[in-house]
C-alpha cells in the first residue's frame, strides 16, 4: 500500500525532508552492517599482520539508502611489495588467503556464508545469505585487497589478474570534507539523487553521483536548491565528458548508459525541479508536489497528491494565465491607440 499524500498546503521543503527520511538507512541496519564489516576487518588484519583496513562506500560516506544491501571495505597488505604489484604477481593468491580467512572467522556465525573471488573484477564478494533489512534477498560485502603505492598517491587495487591505481581513502576524505563544509547538505542531496538514480534504471554509478556533487554541493543549502544545482551541474559535466576522478588518481568515471540518454534524463530532472519551485512560488503547492512525485517515481517515498486537487489547481492556473494574456493584449491595444503617429524617418 502506498504512503498517504502530503497535506496539499505543506511547503515543498517539508515534503522533501519527509521523503528523505523515508529512504534514509535505519540505525538498526547500520549497526548490523558495521558489525559484519568489523568482523571482516578483524579477519583480514589477523591474516595480514600489521596491515591497515579501511571503510569505503555509502556506509562510510554517510549517504546509505534503505534497504541496505551491501558494505565496502579494503585491506592494505604490507610486506609483499617485492612480490606483488604492477609488473609482478597479480592479486589472486592474496585474495585466496583473504577469502579463506573470512570463511574461518565468519563461517560459524553465518551458516550459509559464501566467499567468491575467482572471476571478480576487483573485489572479493562475500554473500552472507542473511539480509540486514527484512524482506531483502541477501546482504553482501565487497572486499578489496590493496597495496600501497610507493610511487605516488593512492593504492594499487585489483583489476582481474593485474592492478589499477585508485584512492578510496582519499575519496572518503573528500566526501567527509564536503559533508562538513555543507553542514551535511552534501550527503542529503546525494541520498536523494541516488534514490532518483535507482528509480530510473541507474544511468550513473553511485560514485559518479558523489564525484559530481563534490563540484557543486560545497556549502549549506536547502535540499530543493541542492537538487536543482546538482542536476544542472551534472547535465553540464556529462555533456563535456566522463567525470574526472576527484582524487586525480583513477581513470575518469564511465556512464552506465548512452551519454545522450543520460543528459536527457538529467536535463529533464533539472527542469522538473525548476517547475516545482515555480509552482510553489506562484501558490500552487499541490502542483509542486505533483512535479516532485513524478521526478522520484516512488509512491512510498514521495506520494503523488490527490489527482482531483491537481486538476483543480491546473485549471485555476490556466484560467489565471488566460486572464493575464487577455489583460496584456488589451493593454497593448490601449497603448497602441494612445501612441501618437510618428512619421517614418526619411520617408516623404
Amino acid at each position: 500500500m502506498s504512503t498517504q499524500p502530503f497535506p496539499p498546503d505543506l511547503p515543498l521543503s517539508d515534503c522533501l525532508e519527509a521523503a528523505r527520511l523515508r529512504i534514509q538507512v535505519s540505525p538498526e541496519e547500520l549497526t548490523e552492517a558495521r558489525t559484519r564489516r568489523d568482523a571482516i576487518g578483524a579477519a583480514l588484519r589477523e591474516e595480514f599482520p600489521g596491515s591497515e583496513t579501511y571503510a569505503s562506500g555509502s556506509v562510510a560516506h554517510g549517504d546509505a539508502l534503505t534497504p541496505l544491501t551491501d558494505i565496502d571495505l579494503g585491506v592494505v597488505v604490507v610486506g609483499v611489495d617485492a612480490q606483488y604489484g604492477p609488473g609482478k604477481h597479480g592479486p589472486a593468491y592474496l585474495q585466496e588467503r583473504a577469502a579463506a580467512a573470512i570463511k574461518r572467522r565468519l563461517g560459524p556465525a553465518y551458516d550459509d556464508l559464501r566467499v567468491e573471488f575467482r572471476g571478480q573484477k576487483r573485489a572479493i564478494l562475500v554473500r552472507f545469505r542473511d539480509p540486514v533489512t527484512p524482506g531483502q534477498p541477501d546482504f553482501t560485502a565487497d572486499v578489496i585487497i590493496a597495496l600501497d603505492n610507493p610511487y605516488g598517491q593512492g593504492l594499487f587495487i585489483p583489476r582481474y589478474d593485474s592492478w589499477d591505481r585508485s584512492d578510496p581513502q582519499g575519496h572518503t576524505r573528500l566526501v567527509h570534507e564536503a559533508n562538513s563544509a555543507s553542514q551535511v547538505a552534501y550527503a542529503r542531496v546525494v541520498r536523494l539523487v541516488k534514490h532518483w538514480n535507482r528509480r530510473h534504471d541507474r544511468p550513473l554509478c553511485s560514485w559518479n553521483i558523489k564525484a559530481l556533487a563534490l563540484g557543486c554541493i560545497t556549502e549549506p543549502m536547502p535540499l530543493l536548491d541542492g537538487l536543482r544545482r546538482w542536476f544542472q551541474h551534472a547535465a553540464e559535466q556529462v555533456v563535456a565528458g566522463d567525470t574526472p576522478d576527484p582524487a586525480g588518481v583513477s581513470a575518469p568515471i564511465k556512464l552506465n548508459k548512452d551519454r545522450r540518454e543520460v543528459v536527457r534524463l538529467l536535463r529533464g530532472a533539472a527542469e522538473a525541479v525548476e517547475r516545482a519551485q515555480a509552482f510553489e512560488a506562484a501558490g500552487y503547492r499541490c502542483l509542486a508536489q505533483d512535479e516532485m512525485a513524478r521526478l522520484f517515481n516512488d509512491e512510498e517515498m514521495f506520494p503523488a497528491p490527490n489527482p482531483e486537487r491537481v486538476r483543480a489547481d491546473s485549471a485555476d492556473r490556466q484560467r489565471r494565465r488566460q486572464g493575464s494574456d487577455s489583460l496584456a493584449a488589451a493593454w497593448g491595444v490601449e497603448v497602441a491607440r494612445s501612441r501618437p503617429a510618428v512619421r517614418a524617418w526619411g520617408i516623404s
